[in-house]
């Protein structure tokens, strides 16, 4: 059955009514695709060769449905609509009346190119063909189609029902009247669609997929376990899944995959992937569908990692520590402020010094500030404020640490502010007194060789609210004592943190992976591939982030956010991590962020 017209699809119209659709590849992405398509009243044709598939797409809709009804969403009569809607075939010609086809076969060129040629014999010449490829080229797909101008990519997230974003791909040879339809769809699905190029990843897995490569090769390196990695970037920044179990859900085969397009296209290191992706590859352990990759699973196709050979030891198997009731906290900004009231809130003893009594007594004012919104908001009571508050003593010198058990500092990331404070803590610390960090991005031992004790130095990173945020990276250095790394996780624990082991160097685990992430968003808008409100979105609604890279650069600051990709860069001498030249530029403007009133937006003066 071939075409009878060939309408014009170049020239701006009203966008195309696409009522039947066709989803070819009835996976598990297929299958969701359906479900969200027939939820919005689309008649859509279910496409695979494999009938043990087909069937099982059906059960999995009917299987939706009836959950739908139990929690009282539709009713019954609307889910014998909707499984009336869905019908299954093992036979492309079965798309001969659809509206648009999209094609969810598994990632492999030749493989999709079959399918579209075997389409372009079937369908009408006004259907819409969308690839639903994240790695694959749609502008090639495109040019080996008899109507290119029809082809394009969409590309849903996993779980399609749940996931909001939809990605709009065109080519160079996409017709504007595809794309409208397809993007009106998307809304009419209830999804938020962006309209991106064609390249490898496109807007979210490009920039997610460079982020998962070099956590896999910070695990490679046996730089950090893979627990510490994942709940790392969990806690640190807000993320519903650390790297490595996320890698294992989407497949490390597919991963692996979507790298070698993104390393062919833009030869940046950072998107080579990491050997170990390939070893569990051809080892076949790609992830939870196999039942094992990163992590060990209770069966293939589970979501429950079980204990394996490289499972954390438990508490009772770690060296045993120093004992510690009071802590010293030097620093009178928000950090140091925020960890004083941390050890407070703990029962901790806290000495809270600064560089005169009454910034050490601001600091404190701020702190009785913080615990009295607690009270207000019912998360503490009023006796254990004051009990809080009472443990914490001002002092104007660091002479007051002569008693402490564990001295922290917090103070300016300026290298010879703190090893010039080290060298005091030193004179005036007891013996035994652990000293500790809260740096992100200097060496830790070069704060240690300012001492004479380097093995009682330690870095302990808290993130900012310290308070609130529930992360703390313990840096050990290769001086650092047995007992003294023992002590601070056992303290870490205490004060309700959740401590991840990181060696001492630039970035440690979540700046080390969040940067060059944030990074790679920057140049994105310098190649005018996507804006900054398009970028954000798909970071949020494709990846789950709490914000997106633009919010958060704003938030943390242009120029921090500058000082720490100079570090990595410096560090690691790696081309990709180079600071975007929009970066420095919008720093050099003093545009700053939300500090400054600008940044990659404006912001209202207060």
């Amino acid at each position: 059955m071939g075409p009878q017209s060939t309408p014009d699809l170049s020239t701006p119209a009203s966008p195309l009514s696409l009522s039947t659709i066709a989803v070819v590849g009835l996976g598990t992405m297929g299958t969701g695709i359906a479900e969200v398509l027939t939820r919005a009243g689309r008649e859509v044709i279910g496409i695979d060769t494999d009938e043990a598939a087909a069937q099982q797409a059906v059960a999995a809709l009917e299987g939706a449905t009836a959950r739908a009804v139990a929690r009282e969403r539709i009713t019954e009569r609307e889910r014998q609509d909707i499984l009336a809607r869905f019908r299954t075939f093992t036979d492309l010609q079965a798309a001969a009346d659809a509206d648009l086809v999209i094609e969810v076969v598994p990632e492999d060129y030749e493989l999709k190119r079959q399918v579209f040629a075997g389409l372009d014999a079937v369908v009408r010449a006004d259907t819409i063909l969308a690839t639903g490829t994240n790695a694959l080229s749609v502008t090639r797909l495109a040019a080996d189609s008899q109507r290119p101008e029809r082809v394009l990519g969409v590309h849903f997230f996993n779980p399609a029902p749940a996931m909001k974003l939809v990605e709009v791909v065109s080519s160079v040879l996409t017709a504007p009247t595809a794309v409208a339809a397809v993007t009106e769809l998307a809304r009419d699905l209830g999804k938020d669609p962006i309209a991106v190029g064609d390249r490898p990843g496109f807007v979210a897995d490009g920039l997610l997929f460079g982020y998962l490569n070099q956590a896999a090769a910070m695990y490679e390196a046996k730089y950090a376990t893979r627990e510490d990695i994942d709940a790392a970037m969990r806690l640190g920044c807000g993320l519903p899944m650390g790297p490595l179990a996320l890698l294992d859900l989407i497949g490390v085969d597919t991963a692996r995959t979507v790298l070698e397009a993104m390393y062919a296209e833009s030869q940046d290191r950072l998107h080579a992937p990491a050997p170990i992706l390939g070893q569990l590859a051809e080892a076949g352990l790609t992830g939870r569908k196999a039942g094992r990759g990163f992590y060990t699973y209770d069966a293939p196709g589970s979501g429950t990692a079980v204990p394996d050979a490289e499972s954390p030891a438990t508490a009772d198997e770690l060296a045993a520590g120093r004992t510690v009731s009071s802590v010293g906290v030097a620093g009178s900004g928000t950090m140091a402020s925020g960890i004083a009231e941390v050890f407070a809130k703990a029962g901790f003893k806290v000495v809270l010094a600064a560089r005169s009594l009454e910034k050490a007594e601001k600091a404190k004012a701020r702190i009785a500030k913080s615990l009295g919104r607690s009270v207000d908001k019912g998360r503490m009571s009023a006796e254990a404020r004051d009990t809080a508050l009472a443990s914490i003593t001002p002092a104007g010198a660091l002479d007051a640490f002569a008693d402490v058990d564990l001295a922290v500092e917090a103070v300016a990331e300026d290298l010879a502010v703190k090893q010039e404070l080290f060298r005091t803590l030193d004179k005036v610390c007891k013996p035994g007194a652990i000293l500790a960090t809260t740096t992100s991005s200097l060496p830790v031992v070069a704060c240690a060789r300012a001492t004479s004790r380097p093995q009682d130095v330690i870095g302990m990173h808290f993130f900012n609210p310290a308070p609130a945020m529930k992360l703390v990276e313990v840096v050990r250095t290769v001086l650092t004592a047995d007992d003294v790394h023992a002590t601070v996780r056992a303290v870490c624990a205490k004060v309700r943190k959740h401590p991840v082991d990181c060696g001492d160097r630039a970035g440690f685990i979540v700046n080390a992976l969040l940067f060059p992430y944030l990074n790679n968003a920057i140049k994105m808008v310098e190649e005018h591939y996507a804006s900054l409100d398009d970028i954000d979105a798909a970071m949020k609604l494709g990846g789950g982030y709490p914000m997106g890279p633009f919010e958060l650069l704003d938030v943390v600051g242009l120029d921090v956010s500058l000082a720490i990709e100079k570090v990595l860069h410096a560090e690691f001498r790696d081309p990709g991590l180079a600071p975007a030249p929009l970066l420095e530029h919008l720093v050099a403007a003093g545009c700053l962020g939300r500090k400054t009133g600008r940044g990659f937006r404006e912001y209202a003066r207060r």
